[in-house]
């Protein structure tokens, strides 16, 4: 089969087998690949690997204990090997999708920023309506899920971040209420004075490093941050005065650490909450663009260089 691969020089199309599943798995005809930031980090290992962790197609065959999948079931995947013609993943890791006009470049951005945000907003952020919620970098995909499920949940103010003012311009179509530049002086002031001076009560930190201890200070009594990405930086200033003053619990969250099973629950928990916004269209990320698989390249530049709002997607 054809795949994108990491190589010395890059990604290159290149002749691969084609995956065989094993009986947790299913065997999927990729229709539609969308990248995220960690394919970069696939990318640069430079080992041969096929790149993508995303994707939608058409079930082939189903192993016996992957779960209630039939040949010919559209699918969005989680998984490995995604920029390919084939691509396997657990039958945990999948959902069927449930509108049959959703197509499959549509479906494939959904799935991953379901089911972080879903974890992080409802497993660990323990989001209750009325609460208020910050999401540090929404101007992602991710980030742009979040802001909608936060407002699903019923949310009372919704803050979203972002450094540039049209992706700021743009938060408010997607749920967020105030959209804030953290590199600007003022903004921790700018949140308390729109939460009445008690700050949020969950906070998704997409973007850590040295601005942390400034998110922090956003926080209300009791509040809930969770770590989900750390695109300023792994390292920053923690406030223990802070934190145990204002008795914030601070939770790291990632896929790398999780065993099968634990990704099945999470998949199945999203299903089970979610299902109903994803059939009705309540829960949308904007296609940026769309690039055939050999010009997988040219997209991952794309990514690379910052140029996106929304995902980014390969068509088969």
């Amino acid at each position: 089969m054809k795949a994108i691969i990491s190589t010395p020089d890059g990604a290159r199309l290149a002749e691969v087998p084609a995956p065989r599943p094993k009986p947790n798995e299913i065997l999927v005809r990729v229709k539609a690949a969308s990248l995220n930031r960690a394919d970069l980090a696939t990318l640069a290992a430079k080992d041969g690997r096929v790149i993508g962790m995303e994707w939608a197609g058409e079930v082939v065959e189903a192993g016996p204990e992957a779960g209630p999948y039939q040949p010919g079931d559209r699918v969005m995947c989680t998984g490995a090997g995604a920029y390919a013609e084939y691509a396997v993943t657990d039958g945990g890791r999948a959902c069927k999708i449930p509108d049959a006009s959703l197509s499959y470049e549509e479906a494939t951005i959904l799935t991953l920023a379901l089911q972080t945000m879903h974890d992080a907003l409802v497993t660990h952020g323990h989001v209750n309506a009325g609460d208020d919620v910050l999401i540090h970098g929404a101007s992602s995909g991710v980030g742009l899920m979040g802001l909608q499920i936060a407002r699903l949940l019923g949310a009372r103010k919704v803050i979203g971040t972002s450094t540039t003012p049209q992706r700021r311009a743009a938060l408010a179509a997607f749920g967020a209420d105030l959209a804030l530049d953290p590199t600007q002086p003022g903004w921790v002031d700018e949140i308390m004075d729109a939460t009445a001076g008690t700050g949020v009560d969950v906070i998704v930190d997409q973007v850590s490093g040295k601005q942390f201890a400034e998110t922090m200070q956003t926080a209300a009594i009791g509040a809930r941050i969770v770590n989900v990405g750390r695109l300023g930086g792994g390292r920053g200033e923690f406030d223990f005065q802070l934190h145990a003053v204002r008795r914030i619990s601070y939770m790291g969250v990632t896929f790398r650490t999780r065993s099968v099973g634990e990704i099945r629950a999470l998949n199945a928990l999203m299903v089970q909450d979610l299902g109903p916004a994803i059939a009705d269209r309540r829960l949308r990320l904007p296609v940026d663009a769309v690039f055939p698989l050999a010009d997988a390249g040219s997209a991952l530049a794309r990514m690379e260089a910052n140029q996106h709002f929304g995902k980014i997607v390969l068509s088969m």
